[in-house]
């Protein structure tokens, strides 16, 4: 879809909508230069581009509502965007929509060590709200594997989570409050520095939402004191079934580790040459990850130790350094970075039951075989929420649209078997015609009811989530 310049209405409006944006935020917060406009039209999804009308950097909450106000009496689109590295589409612009930018609102607001809270701008980075505390003993948990960059607006808005989601939980449960501008401006507060706000849970509709409802401005997290002490293993096995299933043995024991990760014979080979993490040479890699005191550490790796004994590892290795878990982290941590360096790819995002991970690994290499593709796995297999990283040549004809078959015949199998379409990247433009897939017409009739309640004009984040043919007909009806 490209934008009509010829159109002398079209630019007259742009203009019109430039010059007003102009005087509430300055001409350093409004982009209209094409050349610069070309690092906005896509995000990591970089299958899919297009430039947006203008781009927006606003530095507070006060001028994200003027902004939205703005947009909202010329009916123009707006996409929110945190840092652009969602995987699924969530921040790709439409030719005639503003993305509003909130790179700039970075601030650490208010912080109590006593009440476990930190207040920041979500244009802050994920690792950096660590950064903020962790002088004084203290960490913020959601780590994405992209957490030097992402931004907390929009690991609200996927509802990120990480490698250490399986004991702390994915964002949901570490978000307590939010600001939220609407897209007539309206400033909304919502929960605060407190568990378990009275009322509806609209913090729990929020987070997730992928900016369908509003543009959260400011967030309150919850921190957590650091743990005594943290250790890494890796356990690697002669195939991907037997790594699932310890996987699924180690959970059904009742042991919590801190983290497991599965990584694949792909996977581990590419993560090695990139990050030189000392991996061992085998078909299917676990990294388990245990915290607590010294005692609380042995008992529980020796329980891990026993459960894997029983799958015959091929090698059961403890890190002995803080150096060497640094090192294990690492490569897990550049899987995407590594691969993305061999070759273009399509990382998925299906969640599925962990008693299913046998199952499922097998058909997906079954799937390699049947579309001719190359499939490498890394994912959180504590949770079941699974990455397979389809790899293909943007430059081959047909191999894209081979490529995004596979993946969704991948995310209906994780249905099939019990899952959801995605643990943390979100639908975006990605999946949002397989949401058809999990949800039955009532379902989506209801999710969509509740962004008429919020955005009724539906004007934020258009052409995301829902079926393309859907959101076009209630957008059209709310003309």
């Amino acid at each position: 879809m490209q934008m009509p310049e010829a159109n002398p209405a079209t630019l007259a409006k742009k203009q019109k909508l430039k010059e007003r944006l102009e005087g509430v935020l300055g001409k350093r917060g409004v982009i209209a230069d094409e050349r610069e406009l070309k690092a906005y039209e896509c995000d990591a999804l970089t299958a899919y581009r297009c430039p947006p009308m203008l781009a927006i950097l606003p530095s507070s909450t006060g001028e994200v509502a003027a902004a939205l106000k703005i947009c909202h009496e010329m009916d123009v689109p707006v996409v929110p965007r945190g840092a652009g590295t969602s995987l699924a589409g969530g921040a790709m612009p439409t030719a005639d929509s503003v993305i509003l930018g909130v790179a700039r609102m970075n601030a650490v607001l208010e912080t109590s060590y006593e009440d476990r809270i930190v207040k920041v701008q979500t244009g802050r980075t994920n690792l950096s709200v660590t950064g903020a505390v962790e002088a004084d003993g203290f960490f913020y948990a959601p780590d994405p594997s992209s957490q030097l960059a992402c931004a907390i607006a929009g690991n609200i808005a996927m509802n990120s989570g990480g490698a250490h989601c399986l004991k702390y939980g994915v964002t949901t449960n570490n978000l307590m409050g939010v600001t939220m501008v609407l897209m007539d401006g309206e400033v909304v507060e919502i929960g605060g520095g407190h568990l378990d706000a009275g009322g509806l849970d609209l913090l729990g509709l929020i987070c997730g939402s992928e900016g369908q409802l509003g543009v959260v401005t400011e967030a309150t997290l919850r921190i957590f004191h650091k743990p005594e002490g943290a250790l890494p293993v890796l356990v690697g096995f002669d195939s991907n079934e037997v790594a699932g299933a310890c996987v699924s043995d180690i959970i059904k024991a009742g042991i919590l580790p801190v983290a497991i990760e599965f990584m694949d014979s792909v996977l581990i080979a590419v993560c090695e040459d990139y990050a030189k993490a000392g991996y061992p040479e085998c078909e299917a890699l676990l990294i388990v990850e245990v915290e607590g005191s010294e005692a609380e550490i042995e008992y529980q790796l020796s329980l891990i130790r026993e459960i894997a004994q029983r799958h015959n590892p091929v090698e059961f290795r403890r890190a002995t350094s803080a150096e060497e878990a640094g090192r294990i982290w690492a490569g897990r941590k550049a899987a995407f970075s590594a691969i993305g360096k061999i070759s273009d790819y399509m990382c998925l995002d299906g969640t599925i039951p962990v008693s299913q991970l046998p199952y499922v690994l097998k058909r997906i290499g079954e799937m390699s075989k049947h579309y001719g593709l190359e499939v490498g796995n890394v994912f959180h297999a504590g949770d079941g929420n699974m990455h397979p990283l389809i790899m293909y040549d943007a430059n081959k004809p047909g191999d894209l649209e081979t490529c995004e078959a596979f993946g969704a015949d991948v995310l209906k199998l994780c249905v099939e078997v019990g899952g959801c379409l995605t643990g943390e990247h979100g639908v975006g433009v990605e999946k949002r015609d397989l949401m058809v897939e999990q949800f039955a017409p009532d379902d989506l009739d209801m999710q969509m009811a509740m962004k008429d309640v919020f955005d009724p004009k539906w004007l934020l984040n258009a052409a995301k989530v829902f079926p393309l043919a859907s959101s076009e007909a209630r957008r059209i009806a709310a003309e």
